[in-house]
């Protein structure tokens, strides 16, 4: 039996939409007086934050390993600090997680896949995400979002062809699981945030 206080995860590359629909979400929860947590991945509490700047910032150039055990040294803090003594007890919200590092750090830059599955494993113990809703969208309409974007960090300047071989990879995640459900940005957003809605509503009540 699914708990009535998921952990509920958006997925997807840089412009597909998540974070429209996780503002939905979070401000239905806040009208309707649910308490949730929402965290941002890399980020979410004061270390992960710091993490994250680091991280994004356009002026470091880190190696694809680093940027690797930057973004697990974020996620430790997370589960550390917030996930562990919230799961199951509150609704947790999940801008990214773990499936993030696989399609990035493994289909996008080539890390092997079952180094970042042994440390996520290691991580998460016995935390599991209660439904994915993965975000995919066309490299036409992603070309024009990327560059309507005013504030552009490190992630959001990356050849097309990277986006391609991440969201490739998000999709190939999501064939093995159960929980996953895909909202194609392509379609009318309306009609994405019922899919949502409905879907949560499930999850919770």
């Amino acid at each position: 039996m699914s708990s009535k206080k998921p952990l509920i995860v958006f997925e997807g590359i840089e412009g597909s939409g998540k974070t429209t629909l996780i503002n939905f979400v979070s401000n239905y929860l806040k009208k309707n007086k649910i308490s949730f947590i929402k965290i941002r991945e890399p980020g979410g509490n004061p270390n992960s934050e710091l993490i994250r700047k680091l991280i994004l910032n356009k002026k470091n150039k880190f190696n694809s390993f680093t940027d690797l055990m930057l973004y697990f040294a974020s996620r430790s803090e997370n589960i550390e600090n917030i996930i562990k003594k919230n799961y199951k007890k509150k609704i947790i919200i999940l801008d990214r997680f773990t499936d993030s590092t696989i399609a990035y750090q493994h289909y996008g830059m080539g890390l092997n896949i079952n180094l970042i599955k042994s440390i996520n494993k290691l991580l998460l113990r016995e935390i599991k995400p209660s439904k994915v809703f993965l975000n995919i969208i066309s490299m036409k309409i992603l070309k024009k979002r990327l560059k309507m974007r005013k504030k552009k960090n490190r992630y959001d300047n990356f050849k097309i062809n990277f986006y391609n071989k991440v969201q490739k990879g998000f999709i190939k995640i999501s064939k093995d699981k159960k929980n996953y459900i895909i909202i194609n940005s392509n379609d009318n957003l309306e009609q994405n945030k019922k899919i949502i809605l409905n879907q949560m509503l499930k999850l919770i009540k």
